[in-house]
């Protein structure tokens, strides 16, 4: 329990929605005070303070915490926030406005909240640039393209160059949830929670029933076994809950949340070595031990989107590493791919059914070992002359088709490793990505320090370089994978080639070239003459 990361920046969950006589005395009060129309955007903001969303704040942000959220992602006093949450206010509701005065906050003639004033301070067309640039990343090299396109394009921007002369800081009691509750009857503060699954999603029958009745008397008892990341989700439950729902999961279960929102997920594992021969490494201890290290990254959103682990015991990947995964670490070997010759004859005369008879049931003729595992290996490394199956180590790409086929006969080597691939990902609307090779071997051996220090070059990158909701494939599509290769200080290989060039220039950098680029020409000629 004391590795785990306190909710809500340590202070509790805040909720300023008032109820009950508290709400009726508070607008009776806000009907004598001074009324400041405000945006669709603030309207949001208080509903989200209202019903905790945004904890721990209780208000709207002054110049120090605007100030310190757009620099370091914290407020002033160090609790993580990622974005300012501020109220924009003309100057004319601004005159004669004053440190302790109260005022109403209405919304197309509804009274949202009420505030106590803090501090008011000038928003300049400078200072609001200078939010733009440190919060959607439109500073460094690409600042000219950014500003060529965001304000027309670009929603954050666009609403942040819109608001008005000044900012308002200040506590609020929040009185309205507007139109919502109306117009989604009984889902109002319907949240939705994430469990973190065990590695590997093993599970015994007593913990399920505990979950079942937690959430049966804490929410809708309706659950998602598991989501796309793994995760066990909780679906439906109101705000006062959610803190009951934690204390029950972490104090009876021993069980965290799950990542959610623009961080770390919760990582992801195949049974590895717990039932399958096939795996080349120890998935669910990487798994565990990694989740462990960065529980921070997993409940604290610091990133520009968010980022996912998957571990993959061999290339069968039965987590799909590779295709959902930012970071994927899949098994794989080096040396030869161990052959029983006799068991392949066995295979070829029909005394073993291929695939472990999986399809055992259809008569799919007699076994081609020529059609079906041969003329099959996408690198043609295979040859069989009648009595001998020969594979060429170097020519494998370990796809595993012979093994999956042949499995008492084929069996994957003994120096075992991962490969790691970068940038995968999944969404239906702008399409998919595979991930990209980018180191081809490497150790899986406790407690995985090569492999955090990848993790960790990766993200000091992608969190100084990547725009907001960009995930780390975005990134390199758009500053190459050969600069992904030069922060992760990777050597290039042909194994990084996905596709022949077709530039026929290859540029290089001065510290690449001996000598540099003052070279003495007669010298060089000397040696290379025509």
């Amino acid at each position: 329990m004391s590795k785990l990361v306190p909710p809500h920046g340590g202070k509790g969950l805040v909720c300023c929605l008032l109820e009950g006589a508290a709400l009726e005395e508070e607008k009776k009060k806000a009907a004598g005070l001074k009324q400041i129309e405000i945006s669709s955007r603030a309207k949001g903001d208080l509903i989200m303070m209202g019903i905790g969303g945004f904890s721990p704040l209780n208000g709207f942000m002054n110049k120090a915490d605007w100030k310190s959220v757009c620099e370091k992602m914290t407020l002033a006093d160090g609790t993580f926030w990622p974005v300012p949450v501020t109220l924009d206010i003309s100057a004319e509701d601004a005159k004669g406005l004053n440190a302790g005065d109260e005022v109403a906050l209405v919304r197309k003639g509804e009274i949202m909240a009420t505030l106590k004033g803090e501090e008011g301070y000038e928003m300049t067309e400078a200072d609001k640039k200078w939010e733009c640039e440190l919060v959607f990343k439109g500073e460094g090299p690409d600042s000219e393209k950014f500003w060529e396109v965001a304000p027309n394009d670009h929603p954050g921007v666009k609403m942040v160059l819109a608001q008005k002369e000044y900012n308002l800081a200040g506590t609020v009691k929040v009185l309205s949830q507007g139109e919502f509750p109306e117009k989604f009857p009984g889902v109002a503060h319907f949240h939705t929670m994430r469990v973190a699954q065990p590695a590997a999603k093993y599970y015994n029958t007593k913990f399920l029933r505990d979950l079942c009745d937690i959430w049966d008397l804490r929410g809708s008892g309706i659950t998602n076994m598991h989501g796309s990341t793994g995760d066990i989700v909780l679906l439906g439950t109101q705000t006062p809950q959610l803190e009951e729902v934690f204390h029950d999961l972490t104090h009876k279960l021993n069980v965290d949340l799950g990542g959610s929102g623009s961080n770390l997920r919760t990582p992801e594992a195949c049974l590895g070595q717990s039932r399958c021969e096939y795996a080349c490494y120890n998935t669910q201890d990487m798994c565990y031990q990694l989740t462990q290290d960065y529980q921070d990254e997993l409940h604290r959103p610091a990133f520009p989107y968010k980022f996912k682990f998957k571990f993959d015991g061999c290339p069968n990947g039965c987590v799909c590493a590779m295709a959902r995964s930012d970071f994927a670490v899949v098994g794989t070997w080096k040396d030869d791919i161990k052959i029983d010759q006799d068991a392949v004859k066995a295979y070829v005369g029909g005394e073993f059914k291929p695939n472990a008879g999986a399809h055992a049931g259809r008569d799919w003729g007699k076994f081609d070992i020529q059609a079906e595992v041969v003329d099959r290996c996408p690198s043609k490394c295979m040859s069989w002359d009648g009595s001998k199956l020969s594979i060429k180590t170097a020519d494998c790409v370990r796809c595993m088709h012979c093994i999956n086929t042949m499995p008492r006969a084929l069996h994957i080597g003994d120096e075992r490793g991962a490969s790691i691939l970068v940038g995968a990902k999944a969404p239906v609307v702008d399409g998919a990505q595979m991930g990209s090779l980018l180191v081809p071997f490497i150790s899986c051996e406790a407690p995985y320090t090569e492999i955090k220090e990848v993790i960790e070059k990766i993200w000091d990158w992608w969190m100084e370089e990547g725009k907001n909701r960009e995930r780390v494939g975005e990134t390199m599509k758009r500053l190459s994978f050969q600069k992904l290769l030069e922060v992760t200080d990777t050597e290039a290989a042909p194994y990084h080639v996905t596709a022949p060039r077709s530039n026929p220039y290859i540029f290089f950098k001065e510290e690449e070239v001996p000598g540099g680029w003052n070279r003495d020409l007669a010298e060089f000629r000397k040696r290379h003459q025509r």
